[in-house]
This record gives C-alpha cells, structure tokens and sequence, in this order.
C-alpha cells in the first residue's frame, strides 16, 4: 500500500514528504519469553504494551513516561526487544492501532509497537503530531478480523512533510498550544455530560421514589432513603409473574429452522444500555416454534418486562411484542396492579444497587434468580405510576436532547482539532499568524 493510499491528505503539503524510516531510525520491540523467569527478575527498564495505551486514547498526553510493565537488562539483552533512547516516538500497530507518543526516558517496548529515532532533519514533535493527523487513516487501512494489525510494510511506507527544522518547531509549538486549548473545551464538555447523566439518574430515582410527596417515612428499600406514607413497598413477584428463558439445543439443526419467534439474548443489551429506548422490538436472533416446544423456552407476551442478569447484568426492557429469551435474563408479566414501564424505571432506578449488592462474579457478574425473586419495588396506585412514567419520559426527553447537543460539540470540536492537525503539518496556514485565533470560535455553545 503507498503513502497516499494510507494518508491521502499528505498530497497537499507545501514542502516535499519523505518516507519516515529515511530520516529517523525505524524500530519495533518483542516481548522477552515469559518461560524463562531471570528474564522477569531485577526488572528496571520501562516497557511500553498495549496496557500503556489507555494513557493516550484522549490524545492529551504527548511524552509517556510510566509503564505498566518493565523488563529486565538480562530480558533485554536475549530478545529482540531494544532500548530506545529518550525522545523516541511510538505507534501503537496492533489491536489498539494509531495512538502514538514520546518517550519521556530510555524505554522498551512490546512488539505491538513501531518507533521511530529522529535524525537531525526531524524534530520528535513534528512527528509527533504528524501521525497524530494520520491517525484515522491508519486506523481505517488496518487489517484482521479479530485484532486490527498496520504491518511493518506499511509502516515502512510511511511519510512525513518536511518543513526547515525550525518551522517544524515553530509547527509544534502551535499544535501544543491549540490542541490543548481545544481539549480544555472537550474537557469541559465531557464533565457536563457526566453531570447530565448524573441529573437524569437522580430524576429516574426522585420520581419512582414519590419526590414531589411532603410526607414520608423511611423505605426499607436499600436503593432508597424515603417514600411517601400512603405507598407501600411490595415483592414484584405478588404482582408479576416471574418467568425466564432457554437457549434451545444446538445438537437439534431441525430445532433452528424456520424461525419466527423473537429471541432476547445479552446481543440486544446494546440497545438498551443508554437507558433511552423502553420497548425492544428487534432481535438479532429468532427461535422457531419447535425449538420452543422442545427447551425450557417461553414466549412471553407483548409488555413483559425483561432484565439481563449475566454478563451485561443490571440492563433491561420492555418486549415489544411476544418474545423469548435466553437463559441471561429474567422476566415479569406484570399483573393490574403494576404498571409495566413503572417496573422498568424502577430496575433502572435501582441498577447500582443490583450490581453493587446482588451480582456476583469476578469475571463476568451474575445476579441470581433467588435474589431477584425477592426484589422488592414501591408501589404508588396504578394512575401515579403511570403519571410518573410519564413525567419521567418528559424530564428524559429535555436532558437527552441538551445531552445530544453536547456530544454533537465534542464531535466538531474533535473534526477540529483533527483537521487542525493535518493542515498545519502540511502548511496550508502559516502557524506564526494563526497563533493566538480561537480555533474554538463556532463551536462551543
């Protein structure tokens, strides 16, 4: 693959390009054998792996320097693994493919690593900020159908504009004061996202908790401080019937042909994660009516209510229209006195207290059937509850749509920050003029 196929922007540059390997020392790392532990002992050089890399997804952070791991000089010296000198700059080029950085100090690095030892023609910055813009090109041209890999032949191809040494820094200097500028304002975006999410979970709560009611008496509910003294606080199996699901044999081809029948398995979470949709009325799967007659499988009418408890556990629902599940969630058929999307806020409602109390496992959490058969809820009279559904749905609405507008910021500021980037690296402004312009100017609200 050619440079331009891989960074096609790289074309537009007022100065000459240059492959990269030409004009800073190409390298790459290893990972000494894990079967020989000396290699592991007295371990003092710093090792940049794919675990360092979540220092760099925000793109704040230009010189690394602490490592997750670090290897030994015996580990070093009898593997192909390299000491690079400070100053140094990383690619990552597997699984978490594009990020890059500087080295604050000598280091090693994993084999999932490209670095590069600029001669006297390229400043470590310059570069820096170079792979930075080609970022999303590298990233789109990765192969692999498990962990996305840029192979050292590309990275071999790799080109970068090649202004005098001094308007390289002078470059550098610009995109160090205008990224951070930019990022400060992402930054601040970011917090009043959480604080939207924040507002809207405690409005969830306030409202199946009575929040507009003046008396009240301690709940005994652990998710709850109080509720209003005409509700009461009643097991949701006395007013819904508790069902689950099954996953029809696989040994049965016959028992996975012509199927009809929607089927909730943990791949529908995703749709229901953000708390924003109520009623699933897709799945990815579908049982057939013989698969169903010969599993422990259910079909469940249209309105139940259905809450994942493995894996993905705590997330939950309302079936659209009649529906199974898998053996991942549990479901309530909720009876005339319980509003079916009441349930559904109050699961939602009481999320952390499920995982944080009840879901077991270290690897994948699990919330048991005999917990849940116990799960208690407050209980309003039937039109409250659905006044509250509805006022709930309202105060949603105003928080996703600021929400909304929010991450819509966070995006331009991003293409921003991006496009920024690559023109300055290519000169298509003169940064000496450009310093100090707002570049924000337009986009924040």
């Amino acid at each position: 693959m050619t440079a331009t196929n891989i960074a096609p922007w790289l074309a537009q540059s007022r100065w000459p390009t240059a492959p990269i390997r030409l004009v800073a020392r190409l390298g790459s790392g290893h990972t000494p054998s894990r079967n020989v532990p000396e290699y592991w002992e007295d371990c003092t050089v710093p090792w940049i792996t794919l675990a360092d890399v979540w220092q760099l997804r925000s793109g704040n952070v230009s010189v690394i320097s602490e490592t997750k791991e670090k290897v030994s000089s015996l580990g070093l010296a009898r593997s192909a693994a390299v000491k690079h000198p400070a100053g140094t700059v990383i690619l990552s080029r597997t699984a978490s493919v594009g990020f890059s950085a500087i080295m604050g100090t000598d280091m090693a690095t994993s084999q999932d690593f490209a670095t590069w030892t600029c001669g006297p023609r390229l400043d470590p910055r310059f570069l820096l900020h170079a792979l930075r813009g080609m970022s999303p090109d590298l990233k789109r041209v990765a192969t692999g159908s498990t962990h996305k890999t840029i192979y050292m032949p590309d990275i071999e191809q790799l080109r970068v504009p090649l202004p005098p040494l001094d308007e390289q820094r002078r470059i550098a200097d610009f995109l160090d004061a205008e990224t951070a500028r930019i990022d400060g304002v992402v930054n601040a975006e970011r917090r009043l996202l959480d604080r939207l999410a924040e507002r809207r979970t405690a409005g969830v709560v306030a409202a199946v908790s009575g929040g507009e009611h003046a008396g009240r008496r301690e709940s005994t509910l652990a998710w709850l401080e109080s509720i209003p003294e005409s509700w009461q606080e009643v097991r949701v199996g006395l007013m819904a019937r508790m069902g689950s699901g099954h996953t029809p044999s696989r040994s049965h081809p016959e028992w996975w042909v012509d199927c009809t029948i929607p089927w909730i398995t943990t791949g529908e979470v995703k749709q229901v994660r953000d708390d924003r949709l109520e009623d699933l009325h897709e799945t990815r799967e579908k049982i057939s009516e013989l698969g169903l007659a010969n599993s422990a499988a259910e079909l469940h009418p249209k309105g139940t209510v259905f809450l994942c408890r493995t894996a993905s556990a705590g997330y939950s629902g309302v079936m659209g229209s009649d529906m199974a599940t898998s053996q991942d969630f549990v479901t309530w058929t909720c009876g005339p006195r319980l509003n079916p999307y009441f349930l559904l806020w109050c699961l939602r409602a009481m999320r952390s207290d499920l995982l944080g109390r009840l879901a077991m496992g270290s690897t994948h959490k699990t919330i048991y059937v005999p917990d849940l058969q116990m799960l208690r809820i407050p209980v309003p009279p039937l039109d409250e509850q659905g006044e509250i559904v509805d006022a709930i749905r309202r105060q949603n609405s105003r928080i996703d749509n600021l929400t909304d507008k929010v991450r819509r910021q966070v995006e331009l500021l991003t293409e921003r920050r991006q496009a920024l980037i690559t023109a300055a690296v290519t000169g298509q402004f003169d940064v000496s003029t450009a310093s100090g312009r707002n570049v924000t100017d337009g986009v924040t609200a």
